[in-house]
C-alpha cells in the first residue's frame, strides 16, 4: 500500500499512527507485538484524531534516537526498516518491522517472562507463559500437539473409543497410532501425544481442562438470559457431530418440494456453521487456560468462540483469502482420516463463499480477549417463542427442530397442565413431569420450565439458590391470571 492508502487505513493488527515520539515504552511495545505476531508499519507525524500528517520536526536527529530507542531497549535485537517521506510537505518516518524469526523479542526492561507483547487488533497485548510458548515452538517448527507426555501410557488412550471413530476399515494397532502420531517415541518408551490425549485420552479434561465444549441458546441477541445449554466432554470428532444436534435442536426445519425427493431447508446454514465448528476444533490453541470452546445460539447469529489468537504470520485477512496454517496437525491429520476436513486451507474460503451464495452477510472473524471468534448471522431471526409448539406454529407449519416428540403436537397444551398443577402445590420438576404421567423430566419439559420461569408465569420457590436440591417452582400472580382466563 502507498502512505496515502495506508494514511485512509483504520489502525488494526498490523498498522498504527503515532503523532510524535513523546511516549516511545508504546512505540516499543508495538514493535515487539509486530515481530512476534504478523509485521507491521508504525507511522509518525500523523494527527491522532485526523488521520492528517503534521510531520515530526528534525527528523534526522528524531530517526537517529529512535534507531538507538529500539537497539538498547529490545531483545533478540531487531532491526527494523526506519525511512523518512514526505506528504503534503510533512516529513513522516515509517518504521516496518517483519515477523521475526527470532521471535518471542522482549522489552529488556521487563524481560523475557513479562516483556512479550503481541498484536490483537489493534493492540497489543501483554502474552502470557503459554503463549511466549507457542512463539517459541513457532520457530522450532514444533506442535504443541505434537509434543510427548512422558508420564502417561498407552494405557492411558481410549483406544476402543478412538477404534469406534474409525470403524472397522482402519484397524488402530501400535504401528497405526504412531503412525498418526497419537503416539510417540520418548527416551526409549512409547507414549501419547498431547494430541493423542485430547483426541481420544481416558481423562482428556484431568489433563487438559479447557478441553471441552459448552453450547447455549440465549433469549434476544445478548448473552445475558440463556434458555438452554450444554456441555460437551466427548473425544473431538465426535464433539462435531453433539454440536450440530445441538445447534438442529434449536432451529427449524422445513422442506423443499421442488426436487422429486424431499429435501430438508433449515433457518440455520449447516453447511457453514459445521465448516466454523470443525474450524474451532482443529486450530483452538489446547495450551491455553481460561475457557473452553463455545458455541453461542442467539436470536440473530451464531458465534464460535475457541482459545487462542491466530498463528505469527496470519492475519484475518489472509485467513479469509484461503491462507491457512495447522496449529494442530495430529488432530487435523486424525479429522482429515475420518473425512471432516476435505482439503487443506478451503474450509474458510468455502465458509464465505457458501453465505454470499445464499444471501447471507459476510460471516465475522475476530480476535478477542486472546480468543478466536467466529459469528455466523442468520438469514432472518429466530426468536424463542412460548413454548415449542408455538415455534411451529409462528413458521406456518415448518417443523420444529427439537427432536421430543413436540412435531406431534401431543404435547401442546403442557404449558397449561403445569399451570394447572402448580395451582394446586408446589412442586419440583420431577414432581411436576409424574402429574403429567412422565418417569423423569423430559428435555422438552426442562426447555418449557426454563420459558415459563423467564417469561414470569412461574416462580422459584428458593429464588437466590436456582441450583439447590431442595428447589421446587410456584405459581405467580401472572400464571394464575392465564388460569383464570386473563392475561
Amino acid at each position: 500500500m502507498s502512505i496515502a492508502d495506508l494514511l485512509k487505513a483504520d489502525e488494526g493488527k498490523t498498522l498504527e499512527f503515532k503523532q510524535n515520539l513523546s511516549s516511545p515504552r508504546n512505540l516499543l511495545k508495538t514493535l515487539v507485538a509486530f515481530a512476534n505476531t504478523a509485521g507491521g508499519r508504525i507511522i509518525i507525524g500523523v494527527a491522532d484524531k485526523t488521520r492528517e500528517p503534521v510531520g515530526i520536526d528534525n527528523p534526522l536527529d528524531e530517526e537517529e534516537r529512535l534507531c538507538n530507542l529500539i537497539a538498547d531497549s529490545i531483545s533478540p535485537r531487531l532491526v527494523p526498516n526506519v525511512e523518512m517521506t514526505t506528504v503534503d510537505g510533512k516529513t513522516l518516518l515509517v518504521i516496518e518491522a517483519f515477523l521475526s524469526s527470532s521471535r518471542p523479542h522482549y522489552l529488556r526492561a521487563e524481560g523475557p517472562e513479562t516483556g512479550v507483547y503481541v498484536r490483537l487488533g489493534s493492540t497489543s497485548r501483554q502474552a502470557d507463559r503459554e503463549l511466549i510458548g507457542e512463539l517459541r515452538r513457532s520457530v522450532e517448527g514444533v506442535a504443541f500437539d505434537q509434543l510427548p507426555m512422558p508420564e502417561l501410557s498407552l494405557d492411558d488412550l481410549d483406544i476402543d473409543a478412538a477404534q469406534r471413530v474409525f470403524g472397522s476399515e482402519r484397524k488402530l494397532d501400535e504401528q497405526a497410532l504412531l503412525s498418526l502420531k497419537l503416539l510417540t517415541h520418548h527416551q526409549n518408551k512409547r507414549v501419547p501425544t498431547k494430541g493423542g490425549i485430547l483426541l481420544f485420552g481416558r481423562q482428556r479434561t484431568q489433563h487438559f481442562s479447557d478441553a471441552w465444549i459448552q453450547c447455549g441458546r440465549f433469549f434476544g441477541t445478548e448473552k445475558v438470559d440463556i434458555f438452554d445449554h450444554i456441555e460437551i466432554d466427548v473425544p473431538l470428532p465426535q464433539a462435531v457431530d453433539e454440536i450440530m444436534l445441538f445447534l438442529k435442536k434449536h432451529a427449524y426445519r422445513g422442506a423443499d418440494l421442488s426436487q422429486v425427493r424431499r429435501k430438508d431447508v433449515w433457518s440455520i446454514p449447516l453447511g457453514i456453521l459445521r465448516e466454523v465448528v470443525i474450524n474451532a476444533l482443529v486450530h483452538s490453541d489446547y495450551s491455553q487456560r481460561g475457557a473452553p470452546i463455545r458455541v453461542v445460539f442467539l436470536d440473530d447469529r451464531i458465534e464460535v468462540e475457541s482459545m487462542g489468537i491466530l498463528l505469527p504470520g496470519l492475519t484475518i485477512e489472509e485467513m479469509k483469502q484461503g491462507a491457512s496454517r495447522i496449529r494442530n496437525p495430529v488432530i487435523a491429520r486424525v479429522f482429515k482420516e475420518l473425512g471432516l476436513i476435505e482439503q487443506w486451507g478451503t474450509g474458510v474460503r468455502r465458509i464465505f463463499a457458501e453465505a454470499r451464495e445464499l444471501g447471507l452477510p459476510e460471516p465475522k472473524i475476530e480476535e478477542v480477549a486472546m480468543r478466536l471468534r467466529f459469528t455466523v448471522y442468520l438469514a432472518e431471526p429466530l426468536p424463542l417463542a412460548a413454548t415449542a409448539s408455538e415455534q411451529v406454529e409462528h413458521k406456518s407449519g415448518v417443523e420444529s427442530g427439537v427432536e421430543s416428540g413436540v412435531e406431534s403436537g401431543v404435547e401442546s397444551d403442557m404449558a397449561l397442565q403445569i399451570l394447572a398443577a402448580l395451582n394446586s402445590a408446589l412442586l419440583s420438576k420431577s414432581e411436576i413431569a409424574k402429574a403429567l404421567g412422565k418417569a423423569k423430566p423430559t428435555r422438552y419439559l426442562n426447555d418449557l420450565m426454563a420459558r415459563l420461569l423467564h417469561e414470569g408465569y412461574v416462580e422459584y420457590t428458593i429464588p437466590d439458590k436456582p441450583n439447590s436440591r431442595l428447589q421446587k417452582y410456584r405459581l405467580s400472580e401472572k400464571g394464575k391470571r392465564v388460569l383464570e382466563g386473563g392475561k
